[in-house]
């Protein structure tokens, strides 16, 4: 009975050695098992570190019985995040998971994880823990790769509202217009004609601009016309006639008022129309006259105006209702005084705006906000608008821009909204896009730039279209205005001269990220002195840059090199 209990036990331990014995071996191996990481440097792409592993096991090294699991676990500073697992079993394991022969055998594996910042400096290393007839052995963890290249995320977010301007002119052209009618085949002006409406409210309208600080004469122009029912020689002469007592009488109220503009060369102008065929023609379009098509028609068949007039005359009919209704209104001079309205100058409106702005109109006071560099000021005088116009689109619109300006974006997102119940335009619409997009509502901010044609949300499209990786899409929606954006698109899709090319044609922004992505060119073309300027550039812009270049893995090259730790130090 002793013997048999002892037998048994060797049994045992012989099966435990044997198990241990195969997991062993695979672990003392396990530096003959080769890895492939696509991309051999991780890279964040629309907001997640995506990654392959290709991996190969020599012949006779994967034991028939084991199971194994692998994690690629990326390991930063402060903490770790593990990709999915990924289970091997040999050939004789009883389970649904790939199985690697023991003649040797390839596996891929794909998996991807959000991306965190702090994954920039880190190492992605695999665990690997076999598994046979119930013993298990962590084997020792494999470095893959080092760090995650981040440069997708350089992307900006700074937003492009659309202001909306003012329609104020300083200097606004008005005329005042009367017409003396004369009898048929007369030139001189009947004292009722003197005593008319028209006639009395030009002379009055005179009266004001003589007096008006604020309105100045420009010209007068004297027209004078003889209606198309008389021989044309005759007409000629009788609107001369006409056009020289009009002229007399234009002058003898200048005079009279006052007025010594009247003396100015070339102040009156006058013409004299001999037979006024386009008053005729528009005068019978606006009439009730039944046959007014077949009389406009014969108008335009007949160029010779003895020819017209002799064809109206044939229609008796209609000649009869010509006669009376429409060829008196045609025997006239017409007199049109222009004035330009001098309005508030610069320092009289911003004078007024921050004394007394209820009268001011809106137009002044939206031009007031442009008078002024200080965005504060400018917020001030759109809020004045605002509240003294509360349906004014353009204040309210504008009250937002300058807010988003000043980095208020629950300000101006208040703004944009009481725009928006007045009237939702594409300028609204934009506006709201970049709101949007600012709070990381990119689902609303795409709906948004979707729904308008400005140029600035299609670069609120190209924006989210690199957050989502689609740089190819991106590049089209910019489609080559320059930008850092646009630029980084170039970049990300490996189109680093043009990218190149854009950044070296444009300002430095004020960020100094156009600067750094010219040192990530750098990098990226082997040009260390263009990476080394860009670099500089950027960190004399921004000195944050200095700290973010340290950990970038873009420059992993230049790690050890004496000339970029000077700068990055």
């Amino acid at each position: 009975m002793k013997k048999i209990r002892s037998y048994f036990i060797l049994v045992i331990a012989a099966a435990v050695l044997s198990g241990c014995s195969g997991l062993n071996k695979m672990k003392q191996n396990a530096n003959q098992v080769r890895y492939e990481v696509i991309p051999e440097v991780l890279e964040a792409h629309a907001g997640a570190v995506d990654m392959t592993v290709n991996g190969t096991f020599p012949e006779k090294y994967f034991d028939k019985n084991t199971t194994l699991e692998a994690t690629p676990v990326l390991v930063y500073d402060g903490g770790e995040t593990q990709f999915d697992k990924v289970t091997l079993q040999g050939e004789n394991v009883q389970a649904n998971n790939e199985v690697i022969t023991n003649a040797g055998d390839n596996f891929t594996y794909n998996s991807s994880v959000p991306f965190e910042e702090s994954m920039r400096k880190s190492e992605l290393m695999l665990r690997v823990t076999a598994t046979r007839k119930g013993k298990s052995l962590d084997f020792d963890p494999v470095k893959l790769a080092d760090g995650v290249i981040a440069t997708s995320t350089l992307v900006g977010t700074d937003p492009m509202p659309i202001g909306m301007a003012d329609n104020f002119k300083r200097i606004i052209p008005e005329d005042k217009m009367a017409d003396i009618h004369y009898l048929i085949n007369m030139s001189n002006i009947r004292n009722t004609e003197l005593k008319s409406e028209d006639i009395a409210a030009l002379e009055e309208y005179l009266a004001l601009v003589n007096e008006s600080e604020d309105m100045e004469f420009i010209d007068m122009m004297v027209s004078a016309y003889a209606s198309p029912d008389g021989p044309l020689d005759f007409n000629d002469k009788l609107s001369g006639k006409r056009l020289e007592s009009a002229g007399k009488y234009v002058k003898r109220e200048f005079e009279k008022a006052e007025i010594s503009d009247v003396d100015k060369e070339g102040f009156v102008k006058s013409k004299a129309t001999a037979e006024d065929w386009e008053g005729f023609k528009s005068e019978v379009e606006n009439s009730n006259i039944e046959d007014k098509e077949l009389i406009i028609r014969v108008l335009s068949m007949y160029s010779d105006p003895v020819v017209r007039e002799q064809e109206i005359k044939n229609m008796a009919a209609a000649f009869e209702i010509l006669k009376k209704d429409i060829l008196p209104k045609l025997r006239r001079s017409k007199l049109v005084v222009n004035v330009n309205k001098i309005g508030r100058s610069d320092e009289e409106i911003l004078e007024q705006i921050n004394s007394d702005p209820t009268v001011l109109n809106i137009e002044e006071l939206l031009y007031a906000a442009t008078l002024t560099d200080k965005p504060e000021e400018q917020l001030k005088y759109y809020q004045i608008a605002a509240r003294q116009e509360p349906k004014c689109l353009r204040a309210h619109n504008n009250v937002g821009v300058v807010s988003l300006e000043m980095g208020k974006v629950a300000e101006a997102k208040a703004a944009f909204e009481k725009a928006k119940a007045i009237k939702n335009n594409d300028v609204v619409k934009n506006n709201l896009g970049f709101i949007a997009l600012i709070e990381g509502n990119i689902d609303e901010a795409e709906e948004y730039f979707n729904a308008t044609s400005t140029e600035e949300s299609k670069y609120g499209l190209g924006t989210i279209a690199i957050m989502k990786g689609e740089y190819d899409r991106a590049v089209n929606y910019f489609n080559n205005k320059p930008s850092v954006n646009n630029a980084l698109a170039h970049v990300l899709k490996g189109d680093l001269s043009k990218a190149k090319n854009m950044l070296d044609n444009m300002e430095m922004c004020e960020s100094g990220t156009s600067s750094y992505l010219k040192a990530v060119i750098g990098a990226r073309m082997d040009n260390k002195d263009y990476m080394l300027n860009g670099l500089r550039e950027a960190i004399e812009n921004n000195a944050d840059w200095k700290a973010y270049a340290v950990d970038d893995i873009e420059f992993a090259k230049f790690f050890n090199d004496s000339a970029f730790i000077s700068l990055v130090q």
